[in-house]
Parts: structure tokens; sequence; C-alpha cells
């Protein structure tokens, strides 16, 4: 059954356009309650609704919560938190359901609802699908007695708080580091600042002033500049940005310099190496830095690539019972540490591993040096068979010849657009950008 609302992370879109609607949001409340009751028979379940901070989170959570009051659920109200945040909750409180309201990256006028297993984990296909069925039935209302019921968690963030802090060596702490903390003015603004200022280091903060309109604008781990200035301007030892729901995370040291999600999965095996642990592979994309995966496999370490997103990233982990994994834009998993990813937590076992090296990231990172990379979008004709293209094979084999071990050549359709996106990798930028451009220049002139 193909999904007609389910994305690859739930339901997003603009605010005010379907489905980002009240009424809507309220029908699929209403539906996903249904199938809870289905699969919970005899006891009432409940679901915790978290949110980001944009100014629909409002309108979207008031929809939610009579949605679910009626099918009989009961709704815990977390108030503004980080997905991750909320997924440790719905666990932690032996809830049924975790929602969240939030678009994550994406800028204020957009919103999306997403869920969480009672686990802490995202739903399988099959349970989307259950839910995209029920909303195609009349909706059923429950009797006035079997109504459900509303409460406000008051210490949700606390409770997060704690288990952040829990995750962090409990011999090591901050003091004496200065970190610049910047929250993207998102859900993290009331929690990243306490959990670095908990464990000994002076906090500065940006990005923590949410006024419902500036979520993601010109901070956090999207726009990483705005960190890279505030840590030289505040001489600081690190800067850490998340993005609006604060799970993916940006790293930026004393330097300015900035790390992207494949050194900071790389770091975060390197580590555990060092203390002893075993790590038999790591996952990372289609779009991760060869670079790591030459130092992984050069360490023992098996690498293997998923699609592009965190959901394939956790699939894959899941089915070979590995632990870490994450993408370049800073999606990063620990699942000895958490379910789901989580730009805070993730940051906290990069620089305990700092502290407890003694050495820089740039030290610690020396024997991976990135490989340039090309990537150039060629936009199809309409009806245009790029896939079976002999010329575009044909230079692809001579790029791929050309490159051999120093270097890759990925090409694949985007899933929004009319567009190939042609990526090369090499050891040598000049080569990187040659063999790019070539192919490009062929699917051109197909």
């Amino acid at each position: 059954m193909t999904r007609q609302y389910f994305g690859t992370d739930g339901i997003r879109g603009t605010v005010g356009q379907y489905p980002i609607t009240p009424d809507f949001v309220l029908r699929l409340a209403h539906a996903v309650g249904h199938v809870l009751r289905q699969q919970e028979p005899g006891r009432k379940p409940t679901v915790l609704i978290g949110k980001d901070t944009r100014i629909s989170g409002y309108m979207l959570e008031s929809a939610l919560e009579s949605g679910f009051n009626s099918a009989g659920v009961d709704v815990v109200l977390l108030g503004p938190l980080p997905t991750p945040g909320v997924a440790y909750l719905t666990r932690a409180l032996r809830a049924s359901l975790g929602v969240v309201i939030s678009a994550s990256h994406n800028p204020f006028a957009d919103n999306g609802i997403k869920f969480f297993s009672a686990q802490g984990t995202k739903l399988p296909d099959a349970w989307e699908q259950d839910v995209e069925a029920a909303l195609e039935r009349e909706p059923v209302w429950a009797e006035s007695a079997q109504l459900g019921r509303s409460r406000r968690l008051d210490d949700a963030a606390g409770r997060y708080i704690e288990f952040c802090k829990s995750t962090f060596d409990k011999d090591l702490s901050f003091k004496g580091l200065k970190v610049v903390v910047d929250a993207a003015h998102g859900a993290a603004y009331h929690i990243a600042p306490k959990v670095f200022h908990e464990l000994g280091a002076e906090v500065v903060s940006i990005g923590c002033a949410p006024d419902g309109l500036n979520i993601n604008k010109g901070v956090g781990a999207t726009h990483p500049q705005a960190l890279v200035e505030a840590v030289r301007t505040q001489q600081a030892h690190f800067g850490v940005a998340l993005d609006g729901d604060a799970d993916r995370l940006q790293l930026v040291d004393a330097d300015g310099r900035l790390y992207n999600g494949d050194e900071l999965l790389y770091l975060l095996v390197a580590d555990r190496l060092q203390r002893g642990e075993k790590v038999p592979g790591a996952v990372g994309t289609l779009m991760t830095n060869m670079a790591v995966q030459v130092a992984l496999q050069q360490q023992g370490v098996e690498f293997v690539r998923a699609k592009v997103g965190d959901r394939y990233v956790l699939e894959e982990l899941e089915k070979r019972g590995w632990l870490l994994g994450g993408e370049g834009s800073g999606h990063l998993l620990a699942l000895d540490q958490h379910t789901t990813g989580d730009g805070l937590i993730s940051a906290l076992q990069v620089l305990q591993a700092v502290v407890r090296s003694g050495k820089t990231l740039a030290q610690l990172l020396q024997g991976v040096a990135l490989f340039p990379q090309t990537l150039i979008n060629v936009r199809l004709q309409p009806g245009q068979d790029w896939a079976s293209n002999a010329a575009m094979q044909s230079a692809r084999a001579q790029a791929e010849a050309a490159l051999g071990q120093q270097g890759r050549v990925l090409i694949r359709p985007s899933g929004t657009e009319p567009l190939v996106r042609v990526m090369v990798e090499a050891s040598d930028a000049a080569q990187a950008q040659h063999w790019a451009q070539h192919i490009a220049n062929t699917l051109k002139g197909a």
C-alpha cells in the first residue's frame, strides 16, 4: 500500500496548506487513537505530545489533543521539548505513543507531526499504513464516559536534562571550558545551555530566544556561520549548534573550524576503540565522505552505506546489531545511549572523548582528511531515461576506472525535483571536478 500522507519522517508541510491544517490534524489524532485502542484492547492508551517553538505549535497541539481525547486516549502535554526528549520520555513514562510537532530544520512557516513507539523508536511502515486506512473511515467518537483526559507534565524539561547528563562520564566534567551553545531558537533553547552549565562549562548562549517566528533563522546547525563567529568573538573552546528540534549537531573548535557529521561519526568510533570496546561496524549513507570509510576500514571497522536519511541509517544498524551511525548533516546515532538521533547527547559523546583524551578535535581527527566532493545537479527533460543512457554509463565507467580506490562516483535522482545529482569524490579536487563535469555534460547532451 502506498502511503498518502507519511513521508520518510512523519507528515510535514506548510502550515495552513493541506494536510498541515487543524481539521486534518484532529482527524489524524483520532485515527491514531483508534489504531492504539485496537492494539491495546481493554485499557486506555496514553500519548505524550511535545513540540518545538513554532507559533503554529499551539494550534496543532490543540487539534492533536482534541483528536486523541475524542478517540478515548489520554494525553500528557510536554510543552517545548527536543524530538529525542519526547522519545526518551515516551519510554521512561511507559506511554503508548510519543508525538512531536516539528518541521525540524525547516523555516517557521512549515510544521509537521511525527510519532515514536512505546520503546522510543520510529514506527514501521505497516503502522503508518494502518493509520492511513483509519483516516479513510468515518470517525467514531468515544462515549462521554470513555473520553480521554489531558494533563501537563511540568518537569518534562528537567527530566530530559538529567537523562542527557546521565550519558556523560561521571568522572569527567567541562570545568575550565567555555562553550557557545546555539539552539536555533528551537526546542532545546531552555535545555541545551543548562546541560552544559550543569556539567561545569562556562556557557554563552545564542539562538536561545524563540519568538515563534525565528526558529532556524540565521542560526543553528543549518546556519553554522553564526556559531563560528560567536566562538571566535567569545574566544570559546567549543561551539555546539543544534537544529530546530535538536536531533542534528554541528561542532566548532577554538580555531573556528567546523566539523561535520562524517568526521564526528569517525571520532565516536575511534573513541570507543581507544577505550577497548568492540566496534564491529558503523553505518553511514551514500553521501558519507569516502575518507571516513577508508579510515574506519584501516582500524578494522566494517563500514556500510544506507540510503540518505537517518531513518535508513537506523534500520541498517538494527538489522546488523550495530550501535554507531550517522550522516554528514549531523544526524548521529549512538544506540548504546539513546534509541534515536540526539544532537545534545551526540555533542556530549564527542566532547567527552576530547576531555578524556586531552587532545583537540583536530588532533583526534588527524588521520581523516576529507576527500573533496563535487556535486552537480542536472535538470532532466520530460520523459528522459537517464539511467539506461549508454553515453552516461560509459562516462561513469571511465571516471571509476580513472579514480580507482582513490574516489567514487554517485549518480542519483532527486526525490523532490526533476533532477539527477552527479557527485564525484576524489583525493584530488581537480579530478573530482573534472569527472563530475564530464558526466554532467554527457547527461545534458543525452
